[in-house]
This record gives structure tokens, sequence and C-alpha cells, in this order.
């Protein structure tokens, strides 16, 4: 086997090892040949404390030095985030929310099956937001686990966060936050719960997401944003 052949061949292994175990790849066979990261987001954003073996996570301790190291490369010119979320951690979500917002290469996501709770920060962080007809965007107010020292104190850092999430997401969105705050607080959708389930096109006619798309319409949108510089 000739040294050239061995190398693709390592390189092929290594890329394939990569999303088995983080779900990642370079994606660099295209026309115009540009590199680009493909990063998923899918099952439970994990956060400080470790899920059950049997959970499909996403770690965000394995995200945030990722997402470092594409904003640092020279070869890296775009980023296709895929998510299928149920939501999870919400300080790790908003901290993943906020690093890829502050990317400075171009970056596009796509919604599949489901942007739950703190997946739709995660959804709408990116420069362009495209979902499939068939996925959901979740909404709904901030849950707490643990132990209730003080009522009104866990109620009002509760509501704190809670702004935190509707403010970034109205900042990155063209959903206005007071809209935002109507659909979490509302109690005729969802049996048994307070929020809103939006499908995909009533996503994007809320200012939600901005595009009803899949795989194609998003790849082109990324080349499309590196080409004008973002």
């Amino acid at each position: 086997m000739s040294e050239e052949k061995k190398e693709k061949l390592e390189q092929t292994e290594k890329e394939n090892e990569e999303i088995k175990e983080f779900g990642e790849a370079i994606l660099e066979e295209n026309e115009k040949q540009y590199r680009v990261q493909l990063l998923s987001i899918i099952g439970e954003v994990e956060g400080h404390e470790c899920l059950p073996n049997n959970s499909k996570t996403t770690k965000y301790e394995h995200i945030l030095p990722k997402l470092a190291m594409i904003e640092d490369s020279r070869d890296i010119e775009g980023l296709l985030i895929l998510l299928n979320t149920v939501g999870g951690d919400v300080e790790a979500g908003l901290a993943i929310a906020e690093m890829i917002a502050s990317l400075s290469k171009p970056t596009v996501s796509l919604v599949l099956g489901g942007g739950h709770s703190i997946g739709v920060p995660l959804a709408v962080s990116a420069d362009y937001s495209f979902i499939v007809p068939s996925a959901t965007m979740v909404i709904h107010p901030v849950r707490s686990n643990g132990m209730f020292i003080g009522v009104m104190q866990t109620y009002r850092n509760m509501e704190k966060i809670q702004d935190r999430i509707t403010g970034f997401v109205a900042s990155h969105s063209h959903m206005p936050q007071k809209r935002m705050e109507e659909l979490m607080l509302n109690t005729s959708q969802l049996v048994k719960d307070v929020g809103t389930m939006l499908e995909g096109e009533e996503a994007v006619k809320e200012g939600l997401i901005d595009a009803v798309g899949g795989i194609k319409e998003a790849m082109e949108m990324l080349y499309h944003l590196i080409e004008n510089g973002k």
C-alpha cells in the first residue's frame, strides 16, 4: 500500500471514529471544496451531573472545546449543526448556545425530529436556522430539580433564568420576548403541562426559525454565507 493511500485510510478511520463517538465529521467533498464542520446535538444535553448510561446524551464538556477548535482553525470555513434534542441542563445548553452565537465562522442549524426546551436557544444560536416540516419545537417554563430552600427566592431565581433564555432567543430570532413568554405559559395545548409545541411551518410563521428546509437547503445557505463572508 502506498503512503498516500495509507494516510487516507487512517484519516477515514479517524473520521469514522469521530462520527461514532461524538457525531462529528468534516464535510469537504463538495464542488466548492469548502471545509465544513458537522456537529450533532442529540438526545439530552448533559450538564454538571452525569446522566444514566442508557440515556442518549450530548456532553457539553465535549462540545465547548470543539467549538473553540473550530474558531481557532484556519481550515474550517463553516459549521453545520444538526439538532434532535429533548432539552436538558439549562446552564450547559445556554453555554453552548452563547458560544455558537459568538463564532466568527458562518453557522447554520437544522432541526430534525425536535428542538425542545433548551434546544430552542441552541437552534436559534446559528446565523441561519432551518427546520424540517415534521420536526417540532417545544417552548415551556424552566423546570427545577432538587430541594427548595426558600420558595420565593427559588421562584425569583427561576424567573431570572427564564429571562436569560427568552432574552437570548428574542435577540437571535424574529420572535419577540413577550410572544415567547406567552407561548411558555400557554395552558391549552400540552396535556398536564404548560407550554406550546410548534411544528415546522408554525415555528417559521412565529419567527422562531428562519425557514423550513432540509439538509440540501441548509448546506446551500452555509455555502452562501461562506462565499459572502457571513
